[in-house]
């Protein structure tokens, strides 16, 4: 399957306009009505502040025709209403009957892989097929339809044919993290703002289930069966997607998880809005990864590593030569040099030489002498080829699966990446986070910033100092490393040349308010940061379009 399709994006946000434009929502309403439901508030987008409202009852639009129904009733779990249009029974007919002809059509046509052009292929046949205008004849019969008829087919065909089926209204909604399928019956998913959600999207039974994984899993050229019954793949869009067929080894049914891609990561004072990290500790990162020092994002799964990764990346010098080493890709960078690397196959696959490894990968990136190597994350032999990276003075960057410094110090040192325990402090900084339980609500917080200082020969040790801390209680973030941090005074003071190490912090606190600057000024689209950025670092504080 070639590149993802064009989805409408466009959002009738006025809800007198919506509700006259698509009678299935109209519809909806007059349902909600009827079956005295209280008449949900309809927003043209949502806040993360809406995280507070206790049981929200609420519509929004996510691209027409498609509009989102969020309601909670006390005692009972979220739901994810889909609003999207509906066929009746004769127009299930005529729609069976135009799916006919079509394929016949393409049958006898070159169907491209680019999803774009098969989307517009599609429309171009549609036409060819059916009318809302009075232009049929004996030489050229169409069948004959009222234009909301027209527009419903076409919407099908394009959600069916090139989309993701009965999934596809998921993918046009930008606040969903996590898609979960655990067998027959409601699709489950993860919302940024409300957290576990259930849709009305259901799977009734094991063929149903079955065909969309297959059709699916084919569709993205990694096809799943009972002879391979469990299947990573990539969706056109950037998707991550992991299928798992049939039920004897899935005792539920068939099932499938897939992790939404954003095309726009999320910019650094969105993650500083949301309270991720500090503005103080973002400043403290902007001039550590400008100077070209190694950091490991730890956390659990699914505690925002990537995301906070992506953020912080754009604080590497905008002149930089940046290599990014992925077994999906995810890592967006900004940089003008950015050499996106992905690995090929399974490590299996990898290692009879068919495929492509990380280890390949890093390899092939070193050779080529850039600047910073960011990985995905690093979970084998190819730390130890990371940690020889640091050591011969290319910067590193990645994620890594760990609760605690200790923990990552343990992982790194032990099988299968084996670096030796004296080599651990080429790395500088261990930013670990968490998802984390607060006042009733799921956070992402940076819970510490660990400076690795050296490792203590006499005791076989890796010495280490925390920095920055996360405060439960107040939900702030203490920087505990005024006036003895070791990689801001040792490292980049002296790198920068400065008489007086402690100035550097003088640099630190008008960084910090840069950012806040920006955040009230309400810069948050990520480009938008980068190019605020870049300006500061090639003109100084005088190409900054606000006063600090």
């Amino acid at each position: 399957m070639g590149k993802e399709y064009s989805r409408n994006l466009e959002k009738t946000e006025n809800l007198a306009e919506a509700r006259k434009r698509f009678p299935h929502l109209e519809k909806y309403y007059q349902k909600l009505a009827a079956d005295k439901i209280p008449t949900p508030e309809f927003y043209p987008a949502l806040g993360r502040d809406m995280k507070n409202i206790k049981d929200p009852n609420l519509i929004y639009p996510v691209g027409d025709p498609i509009f989102i129904h969020i309601r909670r009733e006390i005692g009972k779990p979220t739901e994810y209403n889909v609003i999207e249009p509906t066929m009746d029974d004769s127009e299930k007919k005529i729609y069976e009957k135009v799916m006919e002809r079509l394929v016949h059509l393409v049958y006898k046509g070159n169907i491209p892989e680019d999803l774009g052009s098969m989307q517009k292929i599609f429309k171009d046949l549609l036409a060819t097929i059916i009318t809302y205008k009075d232009d049929t004849g004996m030489l050229n019969p169409k069948i004959k339809v009222t234009k909301a008829q027209y527009e419903k087919i076409e919407y099908y065909l394009i959600r069916n044919r090139v989309g993701y089926g009965k999934l596809e209204p998921l993918f046009y909604d930008p606040n969903l993290e996590d898609i979960h399928c655990t067998g027959v019956g409601k699709i489950k998913t993860i919302h940024k703002i409300f957290d576990l959600v259930y849709t009305s999207i259901v799977f009734k039974d094991d063929n149903e289930l079955n065909r969309y994984i297959v059709d699916v899993s084919e569709r993205v050229e990694r096809p799943t069966s009972d002879a391979h019954s469990v299947v990573d793949a990539m969706m056109p869009d950037g998707s991550r997607v992991n299928f798992i067929y049939g039920r004897d080894v899935s005792l539920e049914g068939s099932s499938f998880t897939i992790r939404k891609f954003s095309s726009v990561p999320v910019s650094v004072t969105q993650v500083i809005n949301w309270g991720t990290i500090s503005a103080e500790l973002a400043a403290y990162l902007w001039i550590a990864l400008e100077n070209g020092m190694n950091l490991f994002v730890c956390g659990e799964t699914a505690s925002g590593k990537t995301t906070t990764l992506n953020a912080i990346s754009a604080f590497i010098k905008p002149t930089d030569k940046v290599y990014t080493v992925e077994n999906t890709p995810e890592v967006t960078m900004p940089h003008d040099v950015w050499q996106h690397l992905v690995t090929r196959g399974s490590d299996k696959e990898a290692k009879e030489g068919s495929g492509v490894s990380y280890l390949d990968l890093l390899i092939a990136a070193l050779r080529s002498r850039p600047n910073y190597i960011i990985v995905g994350e690093i979970r084998g032999e190819e730390g130890a080829i990371a940690f020889q990276a640091m050591q011969t003075g290319h910067p590193v960057m990645s994620t890594f699966h760990a609760g605690k410094v200790q923990t990552m110090i343990q992982r790194i040192t032990g099988d299968p990446i084996n670096v030796p325990i004296a080599f651990v402090d080429n790395l500088n900084l261990v930013l670990i986070q968490m998802a984390v339980g607060h006042n009733g609500k799921v956070l992402r917080r940076v819970l510490s910033l660990t400076e690795i200082e050296r490792f203590y020969e006499a005791e076989q040790k890796v010495i280490t100092k925390e920095v920055f801390t996360w405060n439960s209680t107040h939900d702030k973030h203490v920087f505990r490393g005024l006036y003895n941090s070791y990689i801001l005074e040792q490292k980049i003071a002296k790198m920068q040349g400065y008489e007086d190490p402690r100035k550097i912090y003088d640099e630190m606190f008008f960084r910090t308010k840069i950012l806040k600057k920006m955040i009230e000024e309400k810069i948050f689209n990520y480009y938008d940061v980068w190019e605020l950025l870049k300006k500061f670092h090639f003109q100084g504080p005088s190409a900054l379009p606000f006063k600090v």
